[in-house]
């Protein structure tokens, strides 16, 4: 038990969980002599203690040695005979796809750039250049591409979308300094309601941060696009009348959270935004016609009263003042912020991309950038399917080792579908 200070009630420390899938190697420890040490009689067993210690192997390396003998006829001198080789994604090279799988996920899930994934295989006298681990990032992500499009394919086909972006500094050679890409990321998540469709995002790297980029990735989807603030997003909305644009209560949450020290008004909107987030507690995981029920009857005499507080507030304070940044930040977006009132598939805010954004942000923290825009290409289309990986709650090495075996052995183009992260899940 740990006790903390102040007299608070004990807890119980955390030491972690062993899985039951884990190997068990079991090891008895028993007592030499099993004579009663007073009598002399055999002593039989009543019982023992059982306890389990957490057990690393540390990586292993080995070296896979195919031998494909060559047959020819001594009577007739035909051709040779030898069974093929097998394919491989980087053709001529030593990686197996098992290993490519591993530089993949320490790079892209693990957030450990190629410069370290080198220095750990020097300490185990296996010497490999970055810019070879870079070479089989590359060959890796061209074959895994048709399937971020895939997914990027079947998300412009839903009707509710979340989208977010973040930069990804990128190398440019001929000026000697970086230059600031995006990522552009695109999510569905209907779980909160209770939909049968499969959560999944997609990562799309692009040079700039340009509204049209948007419009381009999202090719003809036509629904609601649940966003944050960003400018580019209404006016892809603006040019397309089939796309409704859903704003981010947490991000409205966000402006006032930061003036709530000193005023009284962001305070008193916070209470209100809270009285908000507790009803879509009280809905979550019930189904999209419940969730517009109880937002009607609880939800929206809050949403119009707030509109009415911050019009008068408005009036009052000083338009140059931060306080009136925030006040028309909610205000010139209030259509938006009110549309999930009347739908129940409409979550209150895009919190669902921007977790799926977090991993890009640790990537970026620990790598600084990508080596050119084809690195930050790269950079998309692995993390798409590693992200997707995690979502469906599967092993994005496992996944990874099988999909590129069954890729560089020829599985078919029209068949991408197949290969998808959630199709792996029991």
């Amino acid at each position: 038990m740990v006790t903390k200070a102040g007299g608070e009630r004990p807890r119980k420390a955390n030491r972690g969980s062993l899985p039951a899938h884990l190997d068990r190697i079991e090891q008895v420890i028993d007592v030499e002599d099993k004579s009663c040490a007073c009598c002399g009689g055999a002593l039989h067993q009543i019982g023992e203690d059982v306890a389990e210690r957490l057990d690393v192997v540390p990586t292993t390396f080995r070296v896979l040695v195919t031998r494909r003998p060559r047959y020819g006829c001594r009577s007739c001198e035909s051709a040779i005979v030898q069974a093929p080789a097998p394919a491989r994604i980087v053709e001529g090279g030593i990686p197996t796809e098992t290993l490519i799988a591993q530089v993949l996920v320490a790079k892209y899930a693990d957030h450990l750039p190629l410069y370290r994934q080198a220095q750990i295989y020097a300490r185990e006298g296996i010497q490999l250049d970055r810019s070879t681990l870079a070479d089989w990032v590359g060959r890796a992500a061209w074959y895994l591409r048709p399937l971020r499009d895939h997914i990027l394919e079947r998300l412009r086909r839903s009707e509710r979308l979340f989208a977010d972006e973040t930069t990804a500094p990128v190398l440019d050679p001929g000026r000697g300094r970086t230059k600031t890409g995006q990522l552009w990321a695109y999510a569905r998540d209907d779980r909160p309601w209770g939909g049968g469709d499969p959560p999944m995002v997609a990562y799309v790297y692009a040079a700039d941060r340009k509204g049209e980029r948007a419009e381009a990735h999202l090719g003809d989807f036509a629904g609601i696009l649940q966003v944050d603030g960003f400018g580019g997003y209404a006016a892809l909305a603006k040019r397309r009348q089939q796309v409704s644009l859903a704003f981010c209560w947490s991000h409205v949450r966000r402006k006032f959270y930061e003036l709530a020290d000193n005023s009284p008004v962001a305070t008193e909107v916070l209470r209100r935004i809270a009285m908000l987030y507790a009803i879509e507690d009280q809905v979550r995981g019930t189904s999209a016609e419940v969730r517009r029920a109880v937002r009607a009857e609880r939800a929206r005499v809050i949403v119009n009263d707030l509109h009415v507080y911050l019009e008068a507030r408005l009036r009052q304070v000083s338009a140059k003042s931060k306080l009136a940044d925030a006040l028309r930040y909610a205000l010139t977006r209030w259509t938006g912020l009110s549309l999930f009132l009347d739908d129940g598939r409409i979550e209150l805010d895009s919190n669902t991309v921007e977790r799926s954004i977090r991993p890009l942000a640790l990537n970026r923290k620990n790598a600084l950038f990508a080596g050119s825009d084809e690195g930050g290409d790269n950079w998309a289309v692995i993390a798409t399917l590693i992200e997707n990986c995690k979502i469906s709650g599967i092993n994005p090495h496992a996944w990874l080792s099988g999909t590129l075996t069954k890729l560089a052995s020829g599985h078919p183009a029209n068949a991408v579908g197949e290969l998808m992260p959630w199709t792996a899940v029991a």
